[in-house]
């Protein structure tokens, strides 16, 4: 009686830390951290298979653009060092801003030839094109599912707000090396150059 009664609960811990087990691993295939779009690229680029994402980052200022009889609305978001086109179809939220922060849901997906030349064939000169031509560069773009911006227009996540942070400075530190690089280099001459 006590050795069935011991196989019993061994067979019941057994079984519950299974399901527990399968569980939490549905669970991180479902999980979505917010990424800036450099590390989304990194990611992807290191493992095209896990291209779901939940982007942050700023929307690039004149880049909005409506495709011409598409419900389809392309915009740039940038964390200062990566810009990324991100194509969505649907109504944007009321607080969606060019210069602001939005967090957009989807997948990182390939540019292929065929599509590059179909968008630059219905955008044609638009300053749009012009504007984005970076994040259109790269060989892939954010296929958006969801478009976030659901607080105020300041809204941004903490992981995001450190990111660009940190980009900032980065960019400060690369423009004040490169104006001593331009000024140390000038060194008998009054004028300095500004970077």
């Amino acid at each position: 009686m006590q050795t069935r009664r011991l196989w019993t609960y061994a067979l019941t811990f057994s079984c519950i830390a299974g399901f527990i087990i399968i569980v939490l691993n549905q669970f991180q295939d479902q999980l979505v951290f917010y990424i800036t779009p450099t590390d989304a690229l990194q990611k992807y680029n290191s493992n095209p298979s896990k291209s779901k994402f939940r982007l942050g980052g700023l929307v690039l200022e004149h880049s909005v653009a409506q495709i011409p009889s598409s419900p389809e609305i392309q915009f740039v978001i940038t964390d200062l060092i990566t810009d990324i086109l991100v194509k969505y179809e649907g109504s944007l939220p009321d607080l969606f801003r060019e210069g602001h922060s939005v967090v957009v849901e989807g997948f990182v997906k390939p540019v292929d030839e065929e599509i590059r030349a179909k968008e630059e064939g219905i955008l044609g000169n638009s300053s749009t094109l012009g504007v984005s031509e970076k994040a259109r560069s790269l060989g892939c773009y954010f296929e958006a599912v969801e478009v976030l911006a659901k607080h105020d227009e300041k809204y941004m996540p903490a992981e995001v707000a450190s990111a660009i942070e940190k980009n900032k400075k980065l960019i400060e530190e690369e423009k004040s090396r490169e104006g001593a690089v331009m000024n140390g280099g000038d060194s008998g001459h009054a004028s300095t150059v500004k970077a």
